[in-house]
């Protein structure tokens, strides 16, 4: 590749339009993208070169991991990273060898413990950094918690200390009408963590229980900071 490079003055956008495809779904049999009116897209269309790129292969879920690694050249079959790593990184959190990440969302309960809202009613960054500070620093068992807002409802919580492990469950049950699911450890060694995971999360219900609409936040898989991929000692 640094063969084939060459240097120039030239800039590059890549733009992600994540969410664009879609099926038929109105009379006209038309997807929703063939249905809008897109005069700057088809313009760009015009003017440009255009072709088709396969980044993620067949049978791999493209989520935010697998997803943005293909586009940047990554193999997302060797190399595993999470959410919560991609959410630090994505605010400049200067995350250190043996961290665990987990991204993770304000919600709402309602008076009997259900989610209501997985997001909290989409509250503003302002807010939500606010709320972050209530969480920062709570410690358990040698571990403490760095809590940070990305984004309206969005979080990250960085697990910082000694023998972390990574294979947990998520607390979002990805549904309404239902608690917060229970961290679990998915592989040996992962108990004590799976206790810290709950321990960070009954603390945060407590803390945030007056803070309406977000009072909970649950937890997404977590995943070791030394799980990114590095080449050449560059990410």
């Amino acid at each position: 590749m640094k063969k084939l490079s060459i240097i120039s003055p030239s800039k590059i956008i890549l733009l992600v339009i994540d969410g664009l495809g879609g099926l038929p779904r109105n009379s006209s049999g038309k997807t929703e993208l063939e249905t809008a009116h897109t005069p700057n897209m088809d313009k760009i269309a015009f003017e440009g070169n255009c072709g088709l790129l396969n980044t993620v292969a067949t049978g791999i879920t493209p989520g935010s991991a697998p997803g943005h690694l293909g586009l940047f050249g990554y193999d997302p079959l060797v190399f595993t990273i999470g959410r919560g790593v991609l959410e630090a990184m994505g605010i400049d959190f200067d995350m250190k060898p043996g961290d665990i990440a987990s991204r993770g969302n304000f919600c709402t309960l309602d008076n009997n413990g259900m989610i209501s809202d997985r997001r909290a009613g989409r509250i503003s960054t302002e807010k939500s950094r606010d709320l972050c500070l209530l969480l920062d620093g709570i410690e358990i068992d040698g571990i403490r918690v760095m809590v940070r807002a990305v984004k309206e409802h969005r979080l990250v919580a960085v697990f910082r200390g000694e023998n972390l492990h990574e294979e947990l469950s998520d607390a979002d049950p990805q549904r309404l009408g239902v608690p917060p699911n229970e961290v679990c450890a998915l592989a040996p060694g992962a108990d004590r963590t799976a206790r810290i995971v709950n321990g960070f999360i009954a603390q945060a219900r407590e803390r945030l229980a007056s803070h309406q609409p977000a009072n909970m936040l649950f937890t997404a898989r977590l995943f070791y900071e030394d799980a990114f991929p590095k080449p050449d000692g560059h990410i």
